[in-house]
């Protein structure tokens, strides 16, 4: 009998791209599917022959209406969640200027908040451990275990110089 805890979970590309201005940064109301009903950033699967910045791109522009010129590379988060096969691999992005205004799209409601008002009570619970990195523009690679998609079970998070 194979040992369940020990079976390989197949990775899954994800993007996830946080607009970020002066005092503010502009997040989501996801309105359906995964993560429905929390503020997030904005972004999605990875499609084949598609590299991960561009993939970032085009959610961000499908979701948000936003086009970007310069995306930074801020953190890569690895999620687990019990019962699940699938490791999530998020490529974290900020920009820091884009173009266009924010439009809601059938999938989110973009929203600005300030910086001090971040409403992590409606989002992942792991964004209040990780946004903090970001807005500081550190760099930051992490691993977490969820139970659901409310609870924490284990997670490491580090600050790094560069990111692969």
């Amino acid at each position: 009998m194979v040992d369940m805890c020990c079976r390989m979970l197949s990775p899954k590309l994800l993007t996830l791209v946080l607009v970020v201005q002066p005092g503010k940064v502009l997040l989501g109301m996801k309105k359906r599917g995964f993560g429905e009903g929390k503020w997030n950033g904005f972004g999605g699967k990875v499609q084949p022959g598609e590299s991960i910045e561009d993939g970032a791109r085009r959610e961000l522009q499908e979701e948000s209406g936003l086009t970007v010129d310069a995306l930074e590379k801020i953190g890569n988060i690895k999620f687990e969640f019990v019962g699940e096969t699938q490791l999530l691999d998020v490529h974290i992005f900020r920009a820091d200027a884009y173009n266009g205004e924010p439009t809601e799209s059938e999938e989110m409601r973009p929203q600005w908040f300030e910086t001090d008002k971040i409403p992590f009570n409606q989002m992942w619970a792991d964004d209040s451990l990780w946004f903090p990195l970001m807005l500081q523009k550190k760099k930051f690679v992490g691993y977490f275990k969820f139970q659901g998609h409310e609870v924490i079970l284990s997670h490491t998070l580090e600050e790094v110089k560069e990111l692969k």
